[in-house]
């Protein structure tokens, strides 16, 4: 499946909008207890681990929202907005959310 952040595919000719798609994602706060924990593997500012949880999250995304295209008929997604929020839980810890959308189309 075709993803693109832009609103049209450079060579091809969009023939049909299908509707608006979603993705969505999320860690649970033991990502962040990990972590914090884990701050040993934090080398020049950056967490090998949770960058790994991070980039996974968002591909189940994406790949929640090219299966939810492909079964409306589509062959591309225009559009693609990534989106990450942090959801407090209080006391209980937090999670993070990777939502992604954009349109299905066809495209020849």
């Amino acid at each position: 499946m075709l993803s693109v952040t832009t609103d049209t595919v450079e060579g091809k000719q969009i023939t049909k909008h299908i509707g608006i798609v979603t993705g969505e994602a999320i860690l649970g706060a033991n990502i962040f207890r990990d972590f914090f924990a884990g701050i040993r593997d934090i080398v020049g500012g950056r967490s090998a681990a949770y960058e790994k949880e991070l980039r996974s999250a968002r591909e189940i995304a994406l790949n929640e929202m090219h299966e939810a295209a492909a079964s409306m008929g589509a062959n591309a997604v225009v559009g693609v907005d990534i989106d990450y929020e942090n959801i407090s839980m209080g006391q209980a810890g937090g999670m993070l959310m990777v939502s992604v959308s954009g349109t299905a189309v066809i495209v020849r």
